[in-house]
């Protein structure tokens, strides 16, 4: 294994992934260090008691909140990070998200950057990660470049019904931008089988556009980029005038190891990437590295969500649920003038994902009762707008713990969301044969421990006193360390942020190939 390489990445999820994809053509000397393995292929991969009553592929982690109090972060450590338990629902933030927007409890801060900046990488980053969608259904969708290069994935019977009723009260639904690997006109040649066993779940047969198999699989193919697993990095040390990284400091396989790089990338999370600058606290950067301004771990954010359950009078028989969304409310409306957020299906629920997400509830429950709601489920997931405020940050403890300390807030648009979605389920013509009245809805908000979307911490903007990277995602304070997962999110929006955090880093991997020259 050489010992210099041009570009080191930490981590190998939506960001760090990408940018590996990005610099592998280039010839650059790429090495990845990904905390976790290879995701192992087995059975259980689609077994819903071992995911989510089991967590067999949660990380033994644990974190603490404000006051002490011990938790399990739900946090996956695997070549591919996130991404391979994610739903694949690939959004462009709004255009008016990358502005000044006013909110319930706040205003969301303007990027340093323009949607016009992101554009033509989101064209090239639904490109790469395969997404299927149709331009044109959603009236807060941004312009574009160039149409999906895949056409939508179809609902199907009960989600269309949905989708008809939806539009013949005057709302806009369209069909969700899914990144699988499907192929409806030749099904026999299609690797993705359109299974019930895709959001929250490993895909036992590859056919989930996750950077594991999009983008790291193919960079390693490349002779110049090496991946180096169960790879957990403490620290980056730097020079003695504190302005390069000279060293990133990883235990692997339990053994202390030193690489080095002219330029490191940390894409490790919005969490564990404040841990590793934290970590690196020195004389030169005595708060951590990188932190002059006291930014890091600052401004945490993960969306405040809501898992919405309406139970149908007649079987929901859909397999693969995640191919609606709803986008009317988004901005707000005539009643709430402030912006509310995303409607959109998630993957079909079954008896096990409700004993996994609400265990006591269930507890007396017998397993045919639940599977009797889990038939005539029909399953929403509701994202509003969570702001950044400085008090929600990372720091650590004297263990160099993660301390995830938490206020919710902006949480009123999140219920003027729902009693929306209740209302209009309520009245669109389905009565008799589908819903039920409204006091049989389950509900479920997702903990701070459910941190797929988490945000923030390592922001960038053009001012170092109140942003700890620069427009290109370098930090202020350093020549070569460059942050590319959602890390660098000023704010959040309320879609999801993984193809965001895709084409963020295939815009920063232009910029390093032109750096390196």
């Amino acid at each position: 294994m050489s010992d210099e390489y041009d570009v080191i990445i930490v981590g190998s999820g939506a960001g760090g992934g990408t940018l590996a994809h990005r610099l592998a053509p280039s010839g650059k000397r790429v090495l990845i260090l990904e905390r976790g393995d290879w995701l192992p292929r087995e059975i259980e991969n689609w077994d819903a008691t071992a995911v989510f009553v089991d967590n067999r592929y949660v990380s033994k982690d644990t974190w603490y909140d404000q006051n002490g109090k011990p938790f399990q972060p739900q946090i996956h450590y695997f070549v591919g990070g996130a991404t391979k338990f994610y739903g694949a629902a690939l959004y462009r933030l709004r255009e008016r998200d990358f502005g000044e927007l006013q909110h319930h409890d706040g205003m969301s801060p303007a990027w340093p950057v323009g949607y016009d900046v992101f554009e033509p990488f989101y064209t090239q980053a639904e490109q790469l990660y395969q997404v299927h969608g149709a331009r044109g259904e959603d009236s807060t969708d941004p312009w574009s470049s160039a149409p999906y290069a895949f056409p939508p994935v179809s609902n199907e019977p009960r989600i269309q019904r949905l989708y008809d009723d939806l539009a013949a009260v005057g709302l806009h639904p369209f069909h969700a931008p899914c990144g699988i690997m499907l192929d409806e006109a030749n099904p026999a040649f299609s690797t993705c089988i359109r299974c019930a066993t895709c959001d929250g779940f490993p895909c036992l047969v590859h056919a989930k556009s996750d950077a594991d198999v999009i983008a790291v699989r193919p960079a390693i193919r490349h002779n110049n980029v090496t991946l180096v697993r169960n790879a957990q990095v403490r620290r980056l040390e730097t020079n003695g005038s504190g302005r390069t990284v000279t060293s990133v400091v990883a235990d692997v396989d339990g053994e202390e190891q030193r690489f080095t790089g002219s330029i490191v990338v940390v894409s490790a999370g919005a969490a564990n990437s404040a841990q590793i600058l934290l970590a690196s606290a020195s004389d030169q950067h005595p708060n951590g590295l990188a932190n002059g301004s006291d930014q890091v771990g600052r401004n945490y954010m993960f969306h405040n969500s809501r898992a919405f359950l309406a139970i149908s009078r007649e079987k929901n028989d859909t397999k693969f649920q995640k191919t609606l969304g709803l986008n009317d409310y988004y901005f707000g409306d005539d009643e709430f003038t402030y912006p509310m957020g995303n409607v959109q299906m998630v993957g079909k629920s079954s008896a096990p994902m409700y004993r996994g997400e609400k265990p006591i509830e269930t507890t007396l429950a017998p397993t045919f009762a639940l599977n009797d709601v889990a038939e005539r489920a029909v399953d929403f997931w509701l994202s509003t707008e969570d702001l950044p405020s400085p008090g929600n940050r990372v720091t650590l403890n004297s263990d160099g713990n993660v301390i995830l300390s938490y206020t919710p807030n902006n949480r009123e648009p999140l219920e003027q969301l729902y009693h929306r979605v209740k209302k209009h389920l309520s009245h669109l013509g389905m009565h008799p044969h589908h819903l039920i009245p409204r006091n049989i809805y389950m509900k479920n908000d997702i903990p701070v421990a459910g941190c797929a979307h988490q945000v923030g911490t390592v922001r960038f903007g053009t001012d170092p006193a109140t942003s700890v990277l620069d427009p290109d995602c370098k930090a202020h304070e350093l020549d070569n360390l460059y942050v590319v997962d959602t890390s660098f999110f000023p704010s959040i929006g309320a879609v999801n942020p993984a193809l965001t955090a895709m084409a963020n880093a295939l815009r920063v991997g232009d910029h390093l190939v032109a750096r390196l020259g």
